[in-house]
């Protein structure tokens, strides 16, 4: 059952963001042809979905719902597509990111993938710092919108993109950086868009929870401080890899890095999530025809465990951050799980 397709949200903030794009890509000379406002426009306004097939009905009261919000279905396929138009935008404005300036950004592959499609359509080149073990699709989509990839030590994983990116940034002062793990611009455009659409899409019924993946924080921040302002007794709950996993996307705050645009204090609570169960995660979600990433999977596990102390009539919202087929060469859909387990142990997945 889909709560939502798009609906009135398609005319939601996001869409503000993108004529803008398009009036100042007309300001600055640009061809109508390079940038095409109704691609800028599919950006936002995603489905809500309802799992709760999911649920186990003999744990959870009466009337509860497990609901999904499907980023995949942003024109990359992805939620990064937001912060991407929201960053850019922004650095235009402010006039630092100048017409033709290349935009430089670390990332585990979707952050990548969405600037290089927004600088595709506004005369930036965009150069990537990914972690040498992504998987193939990753590189491949970067490379189709345009992108120049830099690889940096996957044993690293994601700290050590960022040390990287920084390293280049400082030799070449031409090149600019949003730096999605620092910039106000990633939760602010959550706040206006991702939160107001599920508002809108939940109606009256009551958000018990919020659950994402936690990775840059943006996402958490931003849809967790506007749910607040309407309700506070929503919770706030980040899934989060267990500390050791090699992960993508995702990263324990143990590893030593906290994004500067995360507040620990705005989250309920932390869930440690294993690799194996974000696997089992994403499978169930298939299993309901919701093709989504590693990510997905452990924000549904961590939802469905929510759901049960949930109270009569609420619902427990989720976000699937990004669509499944960029983890096809993996085979997490088909592989045996004890074998997909240790292979993973070697790569970044999540």
């Amino acid at each position: 059952m889909v709560i939502d397709a798009r609906g009135s949200a398609s005319s939601g903030p996001i869409h503000g963001q993108a004529a803008d794009a398009l009036h100042d890509a007309r300001h600055h000379g640009a061809r109508i042809d390079t940038c095409p406002v109704a691609l800028l426009e599919t950006i936002g306004g995603t489905p809500l979905a309802d799992v709760s097939l999911l649920l186990d009905h003999r744990r959870t009261a009466p009337g509860v719902r497990l609901l999904a919000k499907l980023e995949g279905f942003n024109p990359t396929g992805s939620v990064k597509d937001r912060i991407a138009l929201a960053m850019v935008t922004d650095a235009r404005d402010r006039g630092v990111l100048t017409p033709g300036r290349t935009i430089l950004e670390p990332t585990s592959g979707n952050t990548g993938i969405s600037l290089a499609f927004v600088g595709r359509l506004l005369g930036h080149p965009v150069r990537a710092v990914l972690p040498d073990n992504a998987t193939p699709e990753r590189v491949q989509a970067m490379r189709t919108y345009g992108a120049h990839v830099v690889f940096s030590d996957g044993d690293l994983g994601s700290n050590g993109a960022v040390a990287l990116a920084k390293e280049l940034a400082a030799k070449d002062p031409s090149l600019y950086m949003p730096m999605q793990y620092e910039n106000p611009a990633n939760p602010l455009a959550h706040y206006e868009t991702t939160a107001v659409e599920l508002l809108e899409q939940v109606e009256d019924r009551r958000i018990h929870a919020f659950v994402a993946g936690l990775g840059t924080g943006g996402t958490l921040m931003g849809v967790g401080r506007r749910l607040l302002e309407h309700d506070q007794r929503t919770q706030v709950v980040a899934a989060e890899p267990k500390p050791g996993d090699a992960i993508m996307g995702l990263r324990s705050l143990e590893a030593g890095y906290v994004p500067p645009i995360l507040d620990t204090s705005m989250l309920t609570r932390r869930i440690y999530v294993t690799n194996r169960h974000s696997v089992l995660g994403t499978r169930s979600l298939a299993g309901v025809g919701v093709f989504s990433g590693v990510s997905a999977g452990a924000a549904v596990q961590v939802a469905r465990l929510i759901a049960t102390e949930a109270p009569r009539d609420s619902c427990v919202v989720f976000l699937c951050a990004d669509s499944g087929w960029k983890y096809l060469s993996a085979d997490l859909f088909g592989r045996d799980i004890d074998d997909l387990e240790e292979h993973m142990d070697a790569g970044h997945w999540w």
